[in-house]
């Protein structure tokens, strides 16, 4: 299998039979063995048996249906898990992504990426609620992950198989994928992409959603830079906290030794102690967390390093599908 398409949906039974004729169209003029994973993620519509009607004209098509809805990262999940190509594809079911586009992003990966990421250069939407929003996000996200694009809300991806087997995500996390992939030292593209008005159904999309960006940004950050070491996380702030605490407290203790300071109306003992404890706390929690990696790690063989390729080396792959265990 050349290329697999993963398609999340929930109720966009007016979008379905289009959006399969628009990716028919497209994907028949590659020349490339594909499929299409269409993911229900607990659709209420009629959705799945229009799918299932049109695998008569289309038997690329296949169907994973949840038993309830589970969201769109679950979805997301499932779709990269039953994949079988060499490329995978993802995009949104509510026919904004243009499937015109899926040959430019294979094209860029065959050029030598690991993951081409769709940026809508002209987007169709309104402007104070999603394109705002979506601008400001952008800029924080790839700040604070390090991963510079333009469009980080863009469904429209690409990426290796290996890579795609690779991602693990989880909450609300799909969005993240590039910040995920850059983590295991993927090579990023980003093309523009055309994108399209809304016509059918109603969109899942809100502001509210910009609350939950930023709780799963830091957790991105955290399994970026900290996820091997989380001592060095909780460690810093808990060192600072404590040494200011000690420093005030050395003070109160000099001033009352040989200066006759009185203590008693002094609120500034009790903020030292809170700053030491505090501090002493944050510390605990590195140390818990190195024990939790350390089961992580050592329990399941997880590798603490990834492999691009490897040459001369006996009983290895040359590809990108082979790790090795944690050397201790």
């Amino acid at each position: 299998m050349d290329v697999s398409i993963v398609i999340p949906f929930l109720n966009e039974e007016p979008n379905i039979k289009p959006l399969c004729e628009e990716l028919k169209s497209a994907l028949d003029g590659m020349n490339k063995s594909y499929e299409v994973l269409f993911i229900d993620d607990g659709s209420t519509d009629g959705g799945v048996q229009v799918l299932e009607d049109y695998r008569a004209e289309m038997p690329q098509i296949k169907v994973v249906s949840f038993r309830r809805n589970f969201g769109q990262t679950a979805a997301m999940v499932a779709g990269l898990d039953y994949a079988e190509g060499d490329i995978v594809v993802t995009l949104d079911a509510d026919r904004q992504n243009d499937p015109a586009d899926i040959p430019k992003l294979v094209e860029k990966i065959e050029e030598g990426f690991d993951m081409v990421c769709g940026w809508r250069f002209d987007r169709q939407d309104t402007y104070l609620s999603r394109k705002l929003p979506s601008m400001m996000a952008n800029r924080l996200i790839s700040k604070i992950t390090d991963v510079n694009l333009h469009d980080y809300g863009c469904t429209l991806k690409a990426m290796r198989k290996e890579l795609a087997k690779r991602v693990t995500l989880y909450g609300e996390m799909h969005r993240f994928i590039p910040a995920v992939a850059s983590g295991v030292g993927a090579k990023i593209a980003e093309v523009k992409v055309n994108h399209r008005a809304r016509t059918a159904g109603e969109s899942k999309y809100g502001i509210s959603r910009t609350f939950r960006v930023i709780l799963d940004l830091i957790t991105v950050k955290f399994l970026l830079r900290f996820h091997a070491r989380p001592l060095h996380f909780f460690g810093m702030p808990g060192l600072a906290l404590g040494g200011v605490g000690g420093l005030m407290l050395a003070y109160l203790t000099v001033g009352r030794l040989f200066f006759g300071m009185p203590l008693s109306d002094r609120p500034i003992l009790i903020f030292a102690f809170m700053l030491i404890v505090i501090g002493l706390q944050f510390i605990l929690f590195g140390l818990i967390g190195e024990m939790q990696t350390r089961t992580y790690y050592e329990s399941q063989n997880k590798p603490i390093y990834h492999v691009r390729k490897t040459v001369g080396i006996a009983g290895s792959d040359s590809d990108d599908n082979g790790t090795k265990k944690e050397v201790s």
